[in-house]
């Protein structure tokens, strides 16, 4: 019971932690990820980060699951998508 006491914290503490993490260091680029555009079609979703940011010039969708490279630019944002184009992971910069 002590175990899952502590793994309980652990978790709890974790899923604290994570809106503290930095933003992603692209000039210009206020807002780094977008999680409310998952379930949204990819055309409207890429539209979306476009209009907040003209910077982000490179928004591809990708089929989830699919290999992609590992680079790190700061005019792109990856629309992973389903087979209907809904966007299915949350869209970030990168």
């Amino acid at each position: 019971m002590e175990k899952l006491t502590l793994v309980v914290a652990f978790l709890l503490l974790a899923s604290l932690a994570q809106p503290l993490r930095a933003q992603s260091g692209c000039p210009g680029v206020r807002k780094d990820t977008w999680p409310e555009l998952v379930g949204v079609p990819a055309k409207l979703a890429r539209e979306t980060i476009q209009k907040e940011n003209s910077r982000l010039t490179n928004v591809p969708s990708v089929l989830n699951g699919s290999p992609v490279t590992a680079d790190f630019r700061c005019d792109r944002v990856r629309l992973f998508v389903n087979v209907l184009d809904f966007v299915v992971q949350i869209p970030r910069v990168g």
